[in-house]
């Protein structure tokens, strides 16, 4: 016979229960991509190059790659524009971004709002702040959900001047998440945490840009990281892809000197052709031969 307690127990946990299933949810099913959904990515150059090096190297394809391994089929709509700031963006959401009526805007915004104020531009606080709410605003309004991302580092020294700066930005935008119900990809704390805490052979610590500012192949793949996760991508099925991908697409470990744009302009020539530059690489040198 089933006592009086047994059964104020069962009611208890069933209760419970209940309740959690009943809160959590709408949360899930508010943020999960679909198979079909189009996602924009609305950005400077990181997010500009993040599009355009190839299918296998660039951050954009690497979290499209994500997502089909985890049974999910997305589109993207590339919405980086190199040298872009704040201003620039608010003037071209609804042209890049709201048009093509997406499901999703990734918006990563706040590099060159300050990395440009030593370069004779750059945006001030106050205005990028009333920007930001603006983009943030009108994504909204057109029923498309939106993933905040913080500004990667600049220069890869958390103490600098660069990123002393940019640590207000990133607060206001991890604020800004909150208050407008965004989804927030925290790129900045977990570049921090990865220049910090790993190291290369001979003592070298790990790079995740090729010049201070753009991510190297490293870079993409933290990036890309960072927002299957906030997706809702189970972090140790990220690590697995990143494992993957590292091995299929490792660095190149020879170390040239190049110039920004010669480098940019291999870059450029590697995505006309729709390969890697490091298969654009060895294409050349087997012409060479």
């Amino acid at each position: 016979m089933i006592s009086p307690v047994s059964i104020g127990r069962f009611m208890k946990s069933s209760f419970t229960l209940f309740l959690l299933f009943f809160v959590l949810c709408p949360l899930f099913a508010a943020f999960e991509v679909k198979n079909g959904d189009k996602i924009a990515f609305l950005g400077d150059s990181i997010t500009y190059w993040g599009g355009t090096r190839s299918p296998y190297y660039g951050y954009i394809h690497l979290v499209l790659d994500g997502l089909k391994r985890s049974g999910i089929a997305a589109d993207a709509v590339f919405a980086g524009v190199r040298g872009h700031d704040s201003n620039d963006m608010l003037a071209r959401v609804e042209r890049d971004v709201i048009r093509k009526k997406p499901q999703w805007m990734l918006l990563s915004c706040g590099v060159n709002d300050v990395w440009g104020k030593w370069k004779g531009r750059g945006v001030d606080f106050a205005r990028y702040k009333k920007n930001i709410v603006s983009i943030v605003e009108k994504a909204q309004s057109a029923g498309i959900r939106v993933v905040i991302l913080t500004a990667s580092m600049i220069y890869e020294g958390a103490g600098n001047k660069y990123n002393t700066d940019l640590k207000k930005y990133n607060d206001f935008l991890r604020t800004l998440a909150k208050e407008k119900k965004c989804l927030l990809a925290d790129i900045n704390c977990r570049m921090q945490k990865e220049v910090a805490g790993k190291e290369l052979s001979r003592g070298k610590r790990v790079k995740l840009t090729y010049d201070g500012v753009h991510m190297n192949g490293r870079g993409h793949m933290m990036m890309a990281s960072v927002i299957l996760e906030t997706f809702g991508v189970p972090a140790e099925k990220v690590q697995q892809y990143r494992k993957e991908w590292e091995k299929s697409h490792p660095e190149v470990l020879l170390r040239i000197s190049l110039k920004k744009e010669e480098y940019h302009l291999l870059c450029v020539r590697a995505s006309e052709k729709k390969i890697s530059l490091e298969q654009y690489l060895k294409e050349w040198i087997t012409e060479l031969k």
